[in-house]
């Protein structure tokens, strides 16, 4: 008798310790492993899942969606990434370098379900992640290429394909990685937009990389457009291979996409809201020094 009211009380406190850590934020790991690249977490958090990459520095969140809502974006950079749309609402073919959990080419196979989206992750194991914690969609549309987002790159450009957008998302866990800073690189990246291309690059205005970037943007790109969220410090830069003029996009462009997007969480009237044009608004000093293949000390100026 004694035995078994132990275990009756045991089996209570066991149930109140999982209700209090239920409601008290605890995330529960249910993958954990260490990559050629990284260490690599999912937690969930009630309905929310998340992917983190653990390095020396930081731990670090590089996707997250609602288990019961997959398709509502939880980050603002994904939300601002969406801002390619207003230069080119219907994107046949689409680039993503740096894979996450594959929510950016989960939105956009929804959005565009004949659209041909090439992801490319440096990372065999964030693969299997996204394919199997995340719901990762992938069809004869859709091509998933364990390959550096640089080689990949290069060798599109021997086969002469090109792209409507292209999306560069690519983290180490710390920062971009430095090869896909330079000069050389956003010059073979320009080369494979299509001629109404756009390219969007998910950066970070707290950066001390800051000013560098942006000045080796304009050297490739000249005046771009961006977007920042005042709530953090992802910063979109927009750029186009023909210096796209922004005044062409109207209210009804503006008004449907703004329906469009809605189930996604993105408020694109907002986003229009908050674009800038750095031919107005330069906000680095004039001299600052480009990044190249020889002088991209990314690990010694940025602030992470």
């Amino acid at each position: 008798m004694h035995k078994s009211v132990s275990s009756y009380a045991l089996l209570i406190m066991i149930c109140a310790i999982s209700v209090f850590m239920s409601t008290t934020g605890y995330a529960q790991v249910v993958h954990n492993e260490k990559s050629l690249y990284r260490n690599i977490l999912v937690e969930d958090e009630g309905d929310l899942r998340c992917l983190k990459f653990n390095v020396r520095s930081s731990k670090t969140q590089q996707s997250c969606y609602f288990k019961s809502q997959p398709q509502t974006l939880v980050f603002n950079y994904t939300k601002l990434l969406m801002s390619g749309l207003l230069f080119n609402p219907e994107p046949k073919r689409v680039l993503i370098v740096g894979l996450g959990g594959g929510t950016m080419s989960n939105a956009l196979t929804q959005l565009f379900p004949k659209a041909k989206i090439d992801n490319i992750e440096i990372d065999e194991a964030v693969i299997k992640v996204a394919r199997r914690y995340f719901s990762f969609v992938e069809n004869n549309n859709i091509r998933t290429l364990n390959q550096d987002g640089r080689i990949f790159i290069k060798r599109a450009l021997l086969k002469k394909q090109s792209y409507d957008w292209i999306i560069l998302d690519a983290f180490n866990g710390d920062y971009i990685p430095e090869h896909l800073l330079t000069k050389e690189f956003l010059q073979e990246t320009k080369q494979l937009l299509s001629d109404n291309g756009i390219l969007t690059a998910n950066t970070f205005s707290l950066s001390q990389l800051y000013a560098h970037e942006s000045a080796t943007y304009k050297a490739v790109f000249g005046d771009f457009y961006q977007v920042m969220h005042q709530k953090n410090s992802n910063r979109i830069i927009l750029a186009t291979k023909r210096n796209t003029n922004f005044n062409r996009i109207n209210s009804t462009q503006i008004n449907h996409l703004q329906s469009k997007l809605k189930p996604y969480n993105v408020d694109i009237k907002q986003v229009f809201s908050k674009i800038t044009y750095t031919k107005n608004n330069q906000d680095w000093p004039e001299n600052t020094r480009i990044l190249t293949d020889q002088f991209s000390p990314a690990n010694l100026l940025n602030s992470h």
